[in-house]
């Protein structure tokens, strides 16, 4: 599970995160939706233990992840916008490196079998990753985050830049991994695919949670005239 309980994060004067209480549980993705400097990405940073709060508590499966950084770091995985993986390193090599890290061992089939398992295509596994296009290295990500059996998911902004293919497999693997009963939260900025694959959406502005909606309960236009109205743009559809 993921949680955050009131969680503040200033710089100086400057309030990037303010008062946020979040609850993902397991089987849930919760899509943060958001423009640039809305306050996502230092969300995840709070997760992760990255970066400190200012006041409020992060909590990974019910620890807090200041007083317990290295527990909670072992139950999650984090994919972010650019995965860095050794280029020089094939999958199967990265993923050992990484499983390793985590304090896991597996032999090659293993280490195989959970990169078919996050759809890497089987020529692929011995490949160098500095050959691999973003999408490939994202399902690496993937791959680590089963080998690991992570409850919890963070990812920020993982589908940027992908064509919609390779998009549109990514959002099958969330949606398998929220079925096997992962917790995931997902930095987005595509409405569309946040409304397609999430069970929750959260509309952040200027560090500050403005709407929260069951994504089931809100159809594409609406969550797109919500969004917009948060954002005081006009809709002009």
């Amino acid at each position: 599970m993921i949680t955050t309980k009131n969680i503040t994060k200033k710089y100086g004067d400057f309030t990037a995160v303010n008062n946020l209480s979040l609850h993902v549980n397991e089987g849930e993705i919760l899509c943060l939706l958001g423009a640039n400097g809305a306050g996502k990405s230092t969300t995840i940073n709070l997760l992760l233990n990255f970066i400190q709060p200012t006041s409020g508590i992060a909590e990974i499966n019910g620890l807090d992840v200041v007083k317990n950084p290295i527990k909670t770091k072992n139950s999650l995985t984090y994919i972010p916008e650019n995965l860095m993986l050794y280029p020089t390193l094939s999958a199967v090599e990265n993923l050992d490196y990484f499983t390793k890290l985590s304090g896991k061992k597996f032999d090659k089939t293993e280490l195989k079998l959970y990169l078919s398992e996050a759809d890497l295509q089987e020529e692929a596994h011995e490949k160098r990753v500095k050959t691999f296009s973003k999408g490939m290295r994202q399902k690496v990500g993937i791959a680590l985050a089963i080998a690991k059996e992570s409850k919890v998911l963070l990812l920020d902004e993982p589908t940027s830049g992908l064509d919609p293919k390779s998009s549109n497999e990514f959002m099958e693997l969330l949606t398998k991994m929220k079925n096997d009963g992962v917790a995931v939260l997902m930095a987005t900025h595509d409405l569309f695919r946040a409304k397609e694959v999430s069970t929750h959406i959260g509309i952040m502005r200027s560090g500050t949670l403005q709407n929260y909606s069951n994504s089931s309960e809100l159809s594409l236009k609406e969550l797109e005239s919500i969004y917009l109205d948060i954002m005081n743009f006009k809709n002009v559809s």
